[in-house]
């Protein structure tokens, strides 16, 4: 997540290709040629061609300059968009493109994007290498480079306490909008904030297979299945979701590491919009004062599954309770499916950093849960670590394929705050030492290594690329069939 967010997307710093194209775009607005405008601001015309034509970056007072003679602002000239001209944008684009290393990869001259260049020719060139780029980023957006990304994702969010006030800002703006005051965010609240941007929500049973929700930019629908998807995917956070893209103001991302920041962020701000800030702190520190934290409570508060319970007490914890904690989604066969940390728990690691995947303590509570016949109730326990003791509450679940864990976790000395403290289950844990719980009973090893072959099962995704497609992962034509089909209305609730 960038390190600063606003309420539309985030901004990049000023790219030189796109101020010479600003600069050039306002000259010849005023029919000012080249050599006399930098006769006006005491330049020479070689040097505004180096800088119309991104390969220079002006000096604050060149800038200056320049927008007192173009009769601007150097602020409107350091805007990220490009200048309001369908020929500047193909320009900036075939730019881009012939300065990256796809393009020098295939040894071909670069053309030249002059006014000489017939437009028909500017179109069919950036969308070839448009189309190249797509290519070369769906070849590469390999599961080993998605968790690579999220390792990168997690570490930055972890330096920031999970916590992002700009999206938490947003949220709370826009549930204020439809009266919003606390408890649980209603569907009918949900539906106002889509009537608020201009979408109308339509339940539907053929969405295509790749997709959670579609959204029909042209009619103003937002199509959502007609109920929810199991993993926790409830219809408020499709239907949120679906609103988030159009307030962040997404564009198609650029490549797989942008689409799991956007992700992340429409995450965020679902989260924020279904546990609101300003109610879940003032709840939270009510629960902190009488010394009872509970998930329970606060999941059955605002209506939510414990998994989105657990994971947003995280954003709020460190941020306005003063309590550093840890979140641990584990599969039944306990490997890690989900993890974040600030509180030095010793999450396990590969070699790249990479959680997603490891095996988990076998003496955990997040595995440890498991074991127990009645599974109402979260199950709490202390465990030893080599990083120190912890106090974690788990909840079990199930899936479509298996059962799986949700773990919230604090330090020691945090754990007063919260139901459950007087627990006397407690482990000791040694991992990642191999002794603690990964190898086997001596007696067993010696009965079975020469007696046995365990054949391990294969994930078909472990060799292939994800799957492309303007957003990865999606179907493009069964989309686009998809809204043809519902053009004229198609069924609605």
């Amino acid at each position: 997540m960038p390190s600063e967010l606003s309420s539309q997307a985030p901004r990049n710093p000023a790219d030189p290709l796109v101020l010479g194209r600003r600069i050039r775009h306002a000259r010849t607005a005023r029919g000012l040629t080249l050599s006399r405008l930098a006769a006006t601001v005491g330049s020479t015309t070689s040097q505004l061609s180096l800088v119309e034509n991104g390969r220079r970056e002006p000096r604050l007072s060149l800038l200056t300059a320049l927008a007192d003679a173009l009769g601007t602002s150097p602020a409107d000239l350091l805007a990220p968009e490009p200048p309001p001209d369908r020929r500047a944008a193909l320009e900036i684009a075939l730019e881009r493109a012939q300065r990256s290393p796809l393009f020098a990869s295939l040894g071909i001259a670069p053309v030249r994007p002059g006014r000489r260049l017939p437009m028909d020719a500017l179109e069919s060139l950036a969308a070839l290498h448009g189309e190249l780029e797509r290519r070369a980023l769906a070849s590469i957006a390999t599961p080993e480079e998605a968790r690579r990304i999220n390792t990168e994702l997690r570490l930055e969010m972890q330096a920031r306490d999970n916590y992002v006030p700009e999206i938490e800002e947003m949220a709370e703006d826009f549930v204020r909008s439809v009266g919003y005051s606390g408890g649980a965010l209603t569907h009918h609240m949900v539906s106002q904030m889509a009537d608020r941007l201009g979408f109308t929500i339509i339940h539907v049973d053929d969405l295509p297979r790749s997709t959670r929700t579609v959204t029909d930019l042209e009619n103003g629908r937002i199509y959502l299945p007609p109920a929810s998807i199991p993993g926790g995917y409830g219809l408020r956070s499709l239907a949120l979701q679906a609103m988030a893209h159009r307030l962040f103001r997404f564009a198609h991302p650029a490549d797989y590491g942008d689409f799991l920041r956007q992700r992340q962020q429409l995450a965020y701000f679902t989260a924020a919009c279904l546990v609101p800030r300003f109610a879940a702190t003032d709840f939270l520190e009510r629960k902190k004062a009488a010394k009872d934290l509970s998930m329970e409570d606060f999941r059955d508060a605002f209506g939510v599954t414990h998994h989105s319970a657990a994971q947003r007490f995280t954003n709020l914890a460190t941020a306005h309770l003063g309590i550093p904690t840890h979140f641990i989604r584990a599969n039944d066969d306990g490997s890690l499916h989900r993890g974040y940390a600030n509180d030095g728990v010793p999450l396990p690691t590969d070699a790249t950093g990479t959680i997603e995947g490891q095996p988990l303590c076998r003496r955990w509570a997040a595995r440890a849960a498991f074991e127990r016949r009645s599974r109402t109730n979260e199950f709490v326990q202390y465990t030893d670590t080599p990083a120190g003791t912890y106090w974690c509450s788990t909840q079990t679940g199930t899936g479509t394929d298996a059962e799986f864990s949700i773990t919230l976790g604090v330090p020691f000395a945090h754990a007063k705050w919260f139901r459950g403290r007087e627990t006397t289950r407690r482990a000791a844990s040694s991992c990642p030492d191999e002794s603690c719980c990964r190898r086997p009973d001596p007696a067993l090893a010696e009965r079975w290594r020469e007696q046995s072959w365990p054949s391990a099962k294969m994930h078909a995704h472990v060799l292939s690329p994800l799957p492309s497609g303007t957003y990865p992962g999606v179907d493009d034509a069964a989309v686009y069939a998809f809204l043809e089909r519902h053009a004229g209305g198609g069924p609605q609730d």
